[in-house]
C-alpha cells in the first residue's frame, strides 16, 4: 500500500447521519379533530377527557391549539380572539353561562388533563393570557381556587399590565370579576398571597386606566362592585407607606439635628397630608426618638443617660403632638411597652416618666391614672412598683397643696 492510499475497512459499511425530518405543522387538522370529540360526546367533560386521554394526537407540538378550542369552540387567528376557518363546537368555556357552577366543571376537566399532560400549563398560560373575558376571569379564580396543578399567578398576571389593555379597560374589568369570584370561597388572606405570588400585590393602581389612577377612584370603583374588604385592604397599604415615609423623613431629621421647629412643620405637613389620627402620630414620635439612641450593649448606666437626654432634647416636639390626657396617656402606654420589650430598658421605666412629667409631657392626672387604672397588662406590676415612689411624691404634694 502506497503511503497516499487510504486505509479501508473491508465488509465494513460506513452509516451516515440521519437528518431530523421535522413533520409539517397542521393545527387546523389537529384543532378539527378536538373539535369532533367535543361534537362526538355531546360537551360531555368526563367522556370528553377519557377519548382525549385515548387519542394519539400531538399534544406536545399542539398545546395552544388544544387549549384555543377548550376556551374558545375552534382554533383562533393567530394573535386574536376571532376563529379561524375550521370545525368548531358550542361547548366552549367562552360560550357558556358566567356562573360558577357552570364553568367548575371546566376547571375540574382541565385539572385531570393536566394531572396526565403537566407539559400542557405552560400552553394553559400561553391561552389565558389572551382571553381578558368575564367568563375566563370566573375561571381563573376557580383555578387558583381548585389549586390548579402548576399553575403559577405570576404568569397569569404580570402579561395583564399591558398598555393598550390597561387603557381600554379591559383588565380592570378581568381583575374586579376575578376578584369577586375569588373571594366567593377564599378569604383576603387567601388573595393577598395570590398576589404576592403574582407579584401584584402593590399594584392595584397599575389596573386602572392612567387617568384614573388615584387612591380615591380606587376605593369608589371595589366599593361599587362590594368589594369592601379589598378598599380596606388597599387603604390601610397606602396608610403604612405613609406612615413608613413619614417615620422615614423624622429619622433623616433628628440624625442631622434639624431644628425642632422644622420637625414640628414636617409632622404637620404629613398629618395633613396623610390624615394620620393623633394617637398615631405620638407613636411615630417615640419610635423615632428612640430608634436614634445610640445604645450600648454593657453600659447599663450609659443607656439610661441616653435615653433621659433624647426625653429632654426632643420633649418640646412631644409636647406639640401631646395636647390631650388621652394622647399623653397613649405615650405612657408606648413607654411602658417598649420597656418591656426592650431588656435595656426594663429598669428606665420610672425615670423616662419622670422625665416626661419634668418636662411637661406628662400631667399629673395622667401618670394617676395609669398607676390606678392604667388596662396595659405588660410589665405593669413590675412598672407600678417601680413608679410607686414618683406617685407617693405627687400625691404628697397634692395634698400639701
Amino acid at each position: 500500500m502506497s503511503s497516499k492510499e487510504k486505509p479501508t475497512l473491508g465488509g465494513t459499511r460506513i452509516k451516515t447521519r440521519k437528518r431530523n425530518i421535522a413533520a409539517p405543522l397542521d393545527p387546523a387538522a389537529f384543532s378539527d379533530a378536538v373539535v369532533q370529540i367535543y361534537l362526538d360526546n355531546a360537551g360531555d367533560l368526563e367522556l370528553v377527557a377519557k377519548s382525549i386521554e385515548s387519542s394519539d394526537l400531538n399534544f406536545s407540538r399542539y398545546g395552544d391549539t388544544f387549549f384555543e378550542v377548550v376556551f374558545r369552540g375552534a382554533r383562533t387567528q393567530p394573535g386574536t380572539f376571532k376563529l379561524d376557518e375550521g370545525e368548531h363546537h358550542p361547548y366552549a368555556i367562552i360560550d357558556c353561562e358566567p356562573k360558577r357552577e357552570v364553568i367548575l366543571p371546566s376547571v375540574i376537566y382541565i385539572q385531570k388533563i393536566l394531572r396526565r399532560k403537566p407539559f400542557l400549563i405552560k400552553n394553559l398560560e400561553n391561552v389565558m393570557q389572551r382571553f381578558l373575558q368575564k367568563k375566563l376571569a370566573i375561571f381563573t379564580a376557580l383555578a387558583f381556587s381548585q389549586k390548579l396543578s402548576g399553575l403559577p399567578p405570576e404568569t397569569v398576571f404580570q402579561p395583564l399590565l399591558k398598555d393598550n389593555l390597561v387603557a381600554k379597560g379591559l383588565v380592570l374589568s378581568f381583575i374586579t370579576d376575578f376578584f369577586k369570584e375569588y373571594l366567593v370561597d377564599n378569604s383576603l388572606d387567601d388573595l393577598i398571597s395570590i398576589l404576592k405570588r403574582g407579584k401584584i400585590e402593590d399594584n392595584l393602581l397599575d389596573f386602572f386606566p392612567s387617568a384614573k389612577r388615584t387612591p380615591e377612584v380606587v376605593s369608589e370603583h371595589f366599593t361599587k362592585e362590594g368589594l369592601l374588604i379589598l378598599v380596606e385592604y388597599n387603604e390601610k397599604k397606602l396608610f403604612d407607606v405613609k406612615l413608613k415615609e413619614m417615620k422615614s423623613a423624622l429619622t433623616t431629621q433628628l440624625a442631622e439635628e434639624v431644628d425642632i421647629s422644622d420637625i414640628i412643620e414636617t409632622v404637620k405637613q404629613h398629618v395633613k397630608d396623610a390624615k394620620f389620627p393623633d394617637i398615631e402620630v405620638v407613636r411615630i414620635l417615640w419610635d423615632v426618638m428612640m430608634d436614634a439612641v445610640q445604645w450600648s450593649a454593657k453600659n447599663q448606666q450609659q443607656n439610661a443617660n441616653s435615653a433621659l437626654r433624647q426625653v429632654k432634647t426632643w420633649a418640646p416636639l412631644l409636647n406639640t403632638f401631646c395636647t390631650t390626657g388621652k394622647l399623653e396617656l397613649e405615650l405612657m402606654y408606648k413607654v411602658q411597652i417598649q420597656c418591656y420589650d426592650d431588656a435595656k430598658m426594663m429598669k428606665l421605666f420610672p425615670e423616662i416618666i419622670r422625665s416626661l412629667y419634668d418636662q411637661d409631657v406628662l400631667a399629673e392626672d395622667t401618670i394617676l391614672h395609669w398607676f390606678h387604672k392604667g388596662t396595659n397588662p405588660k410589665g405593669r406590676q413590675s412598672f407600678v412598683k417601680a413608679l410607686e415612689p414618683f406617685v407617693k411624691w405627687l400625691e404628697e404634694a397634692e395634698e400639701e397643696e
